[in-house]
């Protein structure tokens, strides 16, 4: 953090892209050839701004460049079209966004990473899928319903200490199904406990993942073949309806059976392939699941997702990642300067500070409020409230019959 007086808030936001290994990329790939002015990393760092801002249009963009002096200065270009923009957008393979955001899940790997999980439960990996859906008339090449088009977010999170972070991110067309992509959201990590739900029911993954030593949490539909090995005791003042040992299908690993009741009195049967975790654990780690869709949540309120920049497959996949590269950048900054608060918190931070001096900025993030609260103060209608109510109740009601009308002077 050195030469805070000199380095702006945006330009440390994306530092850690390191410009010199996308340079290296985008020249093996000849991205920039006959480029004069939009070239990848001005690109770049324009949509990041345009996340940072709630930019919903290309046309909001170019405004913003054509306007504004500070986006001029910080982003390093002075006027660029809508056209230039879609075009641009388009053109550029999606793969580039994708190895750049996978860059930076390795970074929060290494800040995370080290803090201390649970020595049984490790680190819980949360996976599930979200669905962007979109005109089938403008998206044909997404089409996965007769009316619909759309894509598909499929994502793993790390959950540890109460703190969730990116893992992996695989984006697809909306029509296959969810468990085609569980292969590739597993981490082949003996510390790692995967949660996911019944989207992903197979029973020869999960006699794969038995084999290989990977642990899981899933929920098991109600149709489901169980083959009772041994029923286990379960304590009566528990939630715990059910805890034993079964065969669930046609697998040949046994898995742990538990049945508990969620807040609405219903049936909720959750297997898990480790032996070693005791059943309200079991329970507690499914409810984690939550987390995932808190993630999505976020990600769709904060970001922009649900207004699409271009109809092709590679403006919407570049969208995507570009959406997951600002949110891997305002964690890594909310790591890197110790912020306390909230995610959303911080990128509204840097959001409107973005043009300001590193130095201005810690000091105002940090700064000590200038005057205390003495607590929420009663309302002087609820005192007269409370006053005329005793005075009911003592009986000296005969001051509410006065119809005289006294103004005040």
């Amino acid at each position: 953090m050195d030469n805070h007086t000199i380095k702006t808030v945006f330009k440390e936001y994306i530092h850690p892209l390191d410009s010199k290994v996308i340079q290296k990329m985008v020249e093996h790939a000849q991205l920039d050839r006959y480029v004069k002015k939009l070239d990848f990393l001005t690109f770049t760092n324009l949509f990041i701004y345009a996340q940072l801002k709630g930019l919903r249009s290309l046309g909001r963009i170019s405004d913003q460049v054509k306007r504004k002096k500070t986006v001029q200065r910080q982003i390093g270009i002075q006027s660029i079209s809508k056209s230039q923009l879609s075009r641009k957008l388009g053109d550029i393979p999606s793969e580039i966004f994708e190895v750049i955001m996978h860059h930076l899940v390795q970074k929060l790997h290494q800040i995370y990473g080290p803090k201390k999980a649970d020595q049984l439960l490790g680190k819980i990996h949360l996976i599930d899928s979200s669905t962007l859906s979109m005109c089938l008339s403008q998206y044909a090449w997404a089409d996965f319903r007769n009316t619909k088009a759309g894509v598909k977010m499929h994502t793993s999170i790390v959950f540890c200490d109460g703190e969730s972070y990116l893992n992996k991110l695989i984006v697809t067309p909306a029509r296959p199904a969810d468990e085609t992509q569980l292969d590739a959201l597993i981490t082949e990590d003996k510390d790692a406990l995967h949660v996911f739900d019944r989207g992903y029911y197979n029973f020869e993954k999960f006699d794969l993942y038995c084999r290989n030593g990977i642990r899981f949490v899933t929920r098991i539909k109600g149709n489901t073949i169980v083959h009772v090995i041994e029923e286990l005791p379960v304590n009566p003042s528990s939630p715990i309806t059910r805890d034993a040992v079964v065969k669930i299908g046609n697998m040949k690993h046994p898995l742990r059976l538990i049945e508990t009741l969620d807040s609405e009195g219903n049936k909720v049967s959750i297997v898990c392939n480790d032996a070693k975790i005791n059943a309200q654990e079991i329970s507690d780690l499914y409810r984690t699941r939550w987390q995932i869709e808190l993630f999505f949540k976020w990600v769709k309120q904060h970001l922009v997702l649900k207004r699409l920049y271009g109809q092709s497959k590679n403006a919407v996949y570049n969208q995507i990642y570009i959406a997951m590269i600002t949110y891997c950048l305002t964690l890594v900054i909310k790591n890197k300067i110790g912020y306390k608060g909230t995610l959303l918190e911080m990128m509204n931070w840097v959001s409107d500070l973005w043009s300001q001096k590193l130095e201005a900025f810690i000091a105002e993030v940090f700064k000590e409020p200038e005057r205390t609260s003495r607590g929420r103060r009663m309302l002087w209608h609820n005192r007269i409230f409370d006053e005329t109510l005793a005075q009911y109740e003592k009986g000296d009601v005969s001051h509410l019959d006065d119809l005289t009308y006294d103004p005040l002077i």
